[in-house]
């Protein structure tokens, strides 16, 4: 990952690399990982991404035009990723991954309301915070754009093409992060809001019975689209 980074212009005469060793064990889950990156990192933009991503044409100069492009047009941007979902629900890439090669979905760039962990830029004078209380490996991405959201700046996909060596893992670890996730937005959002991420469906806010109703419908409508 590192290799393709430079080949692309990421020089260490410019670029920090930073990362978090947890190849004896898990010393640090993302949430924490990142917000000690967040600390550490001096650069006017912050990359959070996996390890198992590489830069294919797409290089430096042409991220700094995408993100120089979103300055112009959308002051308030505080992140910018290659895959996620609007607001309508309809999801917004532009990757190569197991899925797929070359794909593009959606006019980009894109405002959305969740993004896709393999790649996130953080704006540094629009930095995100994190939730305290949730943990883990998954959806991070989604709670740093409802953070962004929650002091009034933006998310976004941009047209910043790279290939992800993961078809990404929904297991019994995604699941328990879902609910955290969910049960930590009742505590602070009253209605229902649904919110889709590149892998599942979100319900957000409305604890008790008002949550439980809305779950109810949206799993009908689930069931009535298979």
């Amino acid at each position: 990952m590192v290799q393709s980074f430079v080949s692309r212009g990421f020089t260490t005469e410019t670029t920090e690399f930073l990362y978090l060793d947890n190849t004896i064990k898990n010393d640090w889950d993302a949430f924490q990982g990142i917000k000690r990156f967040l600390l550490m990192a001096r650069g006017t933009y912050i990359i959070v991404c996996h390890q198992d991503i590489r830069l294919l044409s797409d290089d430096r100069e042409i991220l700094e035009k995408r993100l120089m492009a979103l300055d112009a047009s959308d002051p308030n941007w505080a992140l910018a990723g290659n895959a996620g979902a609007k607001q309508d629900g309809f999801l917004v890439t532009r990757i190569s991954d197991p899925h797929g090669d070359d794909q593009r979905c959606g006019n980009l760039p894109a405002q959305v309301v969740s993004l896709d962990e393999n790649f996130i830029v953080i704006r540094r004078d629009g930095m995100p915070s994190l939730s305290s209380g949730l943990s883990g490996f998954h959806l991070y991405g989604t709670d740093m754009c409802l953070q962004a959201r929650c002091a009034g700046r933006t998310a976004w996909v941009i047209d910043f093409h790279l290939r992800h060596l993961s078809a990404g893992s929904v297991d019994l670890s995604f699941h328990k992060a879902q609910r955290s996730l969910e049960s930590h937005y009742d505590q602070i959002l009253k209605k229902p809001w649904e919110i889709r991420t590149t892998c599942t469906k979100l319900l957000l806010g409305g604890g008790g019975f008002r949550r439980w109703l809305a779950r109810r419908r949206l799993n009908r409508r689930l069931l009535k689209g298979k």
